[in-house]
């Protein structure tokens, strides 16, 4: 296997020479902030999707947690640039971490020294062949956490305990995913996706009051579909509307656009991918890819090498 650079704290350095001690706070605690990103291979080169946003949303989610990085949104991204010129990759995910550095025991994150560590690797579709097929879910006996307890417009490595705990609970009873409600008993969204259905024409999602990660990839195919004149509405919603919907999906960077089939062993519409979702998943895939150029300012190439 070729081998691996990272970025970590303004070098690049080899994968192997990248160790951190094992009693690292954020290692002990999940007291770190990240993001998913992921990048393209165009006819114009590789090409990151939506990279000031999700470098945006990184900072957001620091300063929740009051996390100063040292460095601008500008460096980040012109560091994520390079770490994937780095790998030589194409189409790739990218994992940049911040993270306490300190291999103290104890919960107090004052003084600590904050690091950010940024890796490129190639990667495929995230439920393999889902996102052409369609996937399951499993409604969880686990609820989202809301902002009362975690902070869930923060990507935080904490938040995903619970993600974790829904998403095995959905295989160990033959589902793909989990779909999470809140503690109010609204739908909020996957392990790792955000959710949207298909009712009568429309395009209907959580809001953010119903304790959701504002995903980049939701907000994509909101506009997407504006663009092509559908009515797109953001509202709390019932368990028993998944249920009954024309069409269910997922949305995220790791699982871009992908079909939900059944829940609860409860067939969705004919129990296949359905029309709008192909359509608005194909338009994702050539914004991203390059080929539609409606929304061309969501690409930013690797020009800097």
């Amino acid at each position: 296997m070729a081998k691996r650079y990272v970025w970590l704290d303004g070098k690049i350095i080899s994968e192997e020479a990248s160790r951190i001690p094992i009693m690292t706070h954020s290692l002990q605690y999940a007291s770190g902030v990240f993001e998913g990103i992921r990048a393209y291979g165009t006819d114009k080169g590789t090409a990151v999707f939506r990279l000031k946003d999700h470098v945006k949303r990184l900072f957001n989610s620091a300063k929740i947690y009051g996390m100063d990085l040292s460095y601008t949104e500008e460096e980040i991204s012109l560091a994520i640039k390079k770490i994937i010129n780095a790998n030589k990759l194409e189409h790739c995910y990218i994992r940049p971490f911040v993270f306490y550095n300190d291999h103290n025991i104890g919960l107090s994150t004052e003084g600590k020294k904050i690091s950010i560590f940024i890796t490129a690797l190639p990667f495929g579709a995230y439920f393999a062949s889902g996102k052409e097929k369609g996937i399951s879910c499993k409604v969880s006996s686990w609820h989202r956490v809301n902002s009362m307890i975690l902070p869930p417009e923060a990507k935080a490595s904490g938040n995903y305990a619970n993600s974790i705990l829904a998403s095995a609970e959905a295989k160990r009873c033959g589902a793909n995913e989990a779909i999470l409600l809140s503690t109010n008993g609204h739908v909020a969204e996957g392990p790792g996706e955000n959710i949207f259905l298909v009712d009568g024409g429309k395009l209907v999602t959580p809001s953010k009051d119903s304790d959701i990660l504002l995903g980049i990839t939701r907000d994509s195919i909101i506009k997407i579909a504006e663009s092509i004149g559908m009515q797109v509405i953001e509202r709390n919603i019932h368990r028993e509307e998944l249920y009954v919907a024309d069409e269910v999906f997922f949305t995220g960077t790791a699982a871009e656009v992908t079909p939900i089939n059944t829940i609860d062993s409860i067939k969705i519409g004919n129990g296949k991918p359905g029309a709008v979702t192909k359509v608005l998943a194909g338009k994702y895939s050539d914004i991203a890819i390059g080929k539609d150029q409606e929304f061309s300012g969501w690409l930013d190439y690797l020009q800097d090498k």
